[in-house]
């Protein structure tokens, strides 16, 4: 379960910086922080869904 949070908080570390570089419109940056969003934040909703499902949300 702590995985799923930290990773969701890297998530949206990454879609802030994503929007940040929009607007500075560093292309790298925005590659970098959208390949980031997608993996972290597919990765902690996959894992948050797995541990409520499987054990019912406890630890």
């Amino acid at each position: 379960m702590v995985l799923g949070i930290i990773t969701l908080l890297v998530a949206i570390f990454s879609l802030l910086g994503l929007i940040s570089q929009l607007k500075v419109k560093n292309f790298f940056g925005v590659g970098f922080a959208a390949i980031s969003f997608a993996v972290f934040g597919w990765f902690s909703v996959r894992t948050l869904i797995s541990v409520i499902i499987s054990s019912g949300g406890t630890v």
